[in-house]
């Protein structure tokens, strides 16, 4: 699976502009693991399906330029998600490391209002599309 989601992560990237160099963390953790890091960095006692740092903003930013970020997926939730709503829990897995990956790269939903919000969601939709006719979520 490793592989397969660097695929995914590689397709996002180059849907999104960025050159074949660009790098972005990413971790696969359970519940347990990112309720802790949504509580210290977040202030958010609670686990969560995704969480993003974006390496290219704030007073550091610009330092490794190819770094995007880091991008956070809790299994258990995903894998929860995805049986509640019928789908694979690799698709789910994609989908969540493409929302991380919007994050760092600026997009928001939460806190920049409605407009930016269908902004993400256009981009979402847009990309995630994009993957699927890539083939990258078929089972093989």
């Amino acid at each position: 699976m490793p592989s397969r989601l660097r695929k995914v992560a590689q397709k996002i990237l180059k849907d999104l502009g960025y050159p074949d160099h660009t790098e972005v963390s990413l971790s696969i953790v359970g519940d347990r693991t990112i309720r802790i890091i949504n509580r210290e960095y977040l202030n958010k006692d609670r686990p969560t399906n995704v969480i993003s740092f974006a390496l290219q903003e704030g007073d550091f930013c610009g330092i490794t330029p190819s770094a995007l970020g880091d991008v956070i997926i809790s299994a258990d939730t995903a894998r929860r998600e995805a049986d509640e709503a019928g789908i694979p829990f690799f698709e789910r897995l994609s989908f969540l490391l493409m929302h991380g990956i919007l994050h760092i790269c600026g997009y928001d939903h939460e806190r920049c209002g409605e407009a930016e919000a269908k902004k993400m969601q256009k981009k979402e939709k847009e990309i995630f599309n994009s993957i699927r006719k890539a083939g990258l979520l078929d089972i093989s």
